[in-house]
Order: C-alpha cells, then sequence, then structure tokens
C-alpha cells in the first residue's frame, strides 16, 4: 500500500512540476519520495536552484515561509497546514521592536526556526551550524540572541568577547532533555559516542562526544568509525542513519524525543497535496519578502 502512493506521488510530481522537500525529521516513506531532504535552511536553498514551479515543503510552517522568502515567484505548500514550530512561534514581532527601541544598541540574530514576521526585524539570520561563526564575526559586541536560549547559551560559550542576551524561548521537545537521560543511555550503551542537538539544555551538551546541526550529526555518524551512537535529537534521526548504515547501531537518547508536529506530516499528506486537494500555499506580500530576506541575506554574506 505505502508503495502503491509512493509511485502515485512520483508520477504526479513530474506530471505537475513539483519539487518535493523533506526535513529530515519526517518520516522515512516521505524521505524516500522526496527531491532533496536535510535541515530547513538547505532544502529552501536546493528549492530556489530547482526549475520547477511548485515546491512541496514536508516540515513546518517557518520552513516552508523561508523557501517563499527565497523562492518569491515558484508556488510554495505546506504539506500540513496544521505542522507548527512551538519554538519558531512562540516570540512576537511586537515584543523584539519593543527591545530593539529600549536597546538600540544591540545586533538582534535570529535563528532561522523564526517566523517570517519576526525576521523582518532582526538584522542577521543564522543556522544551528552557522551561529557561532556568524556570531564571532559580527562588528557589534551586544546581541540579542532569539528564540533558542540553549543554542544562545552555546554561542555564548564559543563566543566569550560577545555580550549575548537571551530571552527564555527554545525548541521544547529538545529542551525537555535532562542529564539523568544522558546518564542512563550512556549505562544501557557504554561504548557508544553521544551526538546532540546545541538546541539541547547546556547540562546535556556538556556531556556530548560531538555537538552539531542535524546535517552535521548524521555527517559525523556516516563517517566515523565509532559502530555505535545514541542519537541526542529528534528519534527521525536514528532510523534513518539505521537505514543508511545498517552495520552501526543508533539509539534514541529518550523516545521523549519526538516532535509531534514533524510526526503530523504523512505520506497521504504528501499525496493529497500532489493531488491538489490537500496542504496549504503559503502566501506572503512583497513587503514581507522583502524585509525577511534581508537578514538571510546578511547571513549569506557573513557565513
Amino acid at each position: 500500500m505505502i508503495k502503491d502512493v509512493q509511485e502515485k506521488i512520483l508520477k504526479l510530481k513530474k506530471e505537475k512540476d513539483i519539487c518535493i522537500l523533506a526535513h529530515s525529521y519526517v518520516a522515512q516513506e516521505i524521505i524516500e519520495i522526496a527531491d532533496f531532504t536535510g535541515d530547513s535552511y538547505a532544502l529552501s536553498v536546493k528549492a530556489a536552484k530547482t526549475d520547477a514551479k511548485n515546491v512541496i515543503m514536508c516540515g513546518v510552517r517557518f520552513m516552508a515561509e523561508t523557501v517563499k522568502i527565497l523562492s518569491p515567484d515558484k508556488r510554495v505548500y505546506l504539506a500540513n497546514p496544521i505542522s507548527g514550530c512551538p519554538m519558531a512561534e512562540q516570540m512576537e514581532k511586537q515584543e523584539i521592536l519593543k527591545f530593539k527601541q529600549a536597546h538600540p544598541d544591540y545586533t538582534v540574530v535570529a535563528y532561522i526556526n523564526t517566523t517570517a514576521a519576526l525576521k523582518t526585524v532582526c538584522d542577521v539570520c543564522v543556522t544551528s551550524s552557522s551561529a557561532v561563526k556568524i556570531v564571532s564575526g559580527l562588528a557589534a559586541k551586544n546581541i540579542l540572541f532569539i528564540p533558542d536560549c540553549n543554542l544562545g547559551s552555546y554561542v555564548q560559550k564559543q563566543c566569550p568577547d560577545k555580550n549575548i542576551h537571551l530571552l527564555k524561548g527554545g525548541c521544547p521537545v529538545h529542551a525537555k532533555m535532562t542529564a539523568n537521560d544522558v546518564l542512563k543511555a550512556k549505562a544501557e550503551h557504554p561504548n557508544a559516542l553521544f551526538l546532540v542537538h546545541p538546541e539541547c539544555v547546556p547540562e546535556v551538551v556538556e556531556k556530548a562526544d560531538f555537538v552539531g546541526s542535524t546535517a552535521a550529526i548524521v555527517d559525523f555518524a556516516l563517517s566515523s568509525s565509532a559502530k555505535e551512537f545514541i542519537i541526542g535529537t529528534e528519534t527521525s534521526i536514528a532510523e534513518h542513519l539505521q537505514y543508511q548504515c545498517p552495520d552501526k547501531r543508533f539509539y534514541y537518547l529518550s523516545t521523549g524525543l519526538m516532535c509531534r508536529d514533524m510526526k503530523a506530516v504523512t505520506l497521504m499528506d504528501v499525496y493529497n497535496c500532489v493531488c491538489g486537494s490537500g496542504g496549504e500555499e503559503i502566501l506572503m506580500d512583497e513587503e514581507t519578502i522583502r524585509t525577511a530576506k534581508k537578514c538571510i541575506d546578511k547571513m549569506i554574506a557573513l557565513g
């Protein structure tokens, strides 16, 4: 049944000139029919370079918005309209504008995991893999880093010369992991390397053998000579890695590291979207696209 649906999707996407993007956190059966798989920003860049007139994002809303910002002439769809991101949506534009008015000497650095509206009032965007390099290269000493205070804390430790102000925010899935979760996983798998995403809390990150973005974690696991790994990010990554490396073993840091918004995206959502009976087109006015793109352009220039 799954194979039948996949074949129908592959046929329809060719007929309708559709590019399918799949974030690494979605299910394996979606990964298998995607044109590109990876982290959110990398996907939006790949979409911009394709000739396809239509793009389906199998991920969450801010990711589809980023695709639209970089490809305003394409029709961009979110496979499942309910798939949001609590981290991206937890801060309001007015909150940041108020901070900027009170602290005009601060440069606002936005993690890519933010809404298009929030990006319009930020100075520069970063990804989890480029954050340290970009922040360290900024001329400004005073920085407001939003929205993830855990990633911000990690950047702060790597950039001690910067005065980084953090707000209370972040990924609720990564943030609920504890040092005890790490100790338990290491006790169960004493020979495994612990690979962690910097969205986890500092006491978890400091126990890692490797810290990096989702893509960096995957690359490390694929190239490492080690045979066992504890994966400290969304559970899908351990699953995908196990398919890619059947001779290695990948363990969850915790089954609690599961994003319900990503899991809400199903193969049938993709099917309905390519059929034209599902999904949601991302519509954005020219001013929002223009102003939100400025902080992304600055990231490209610095990164």
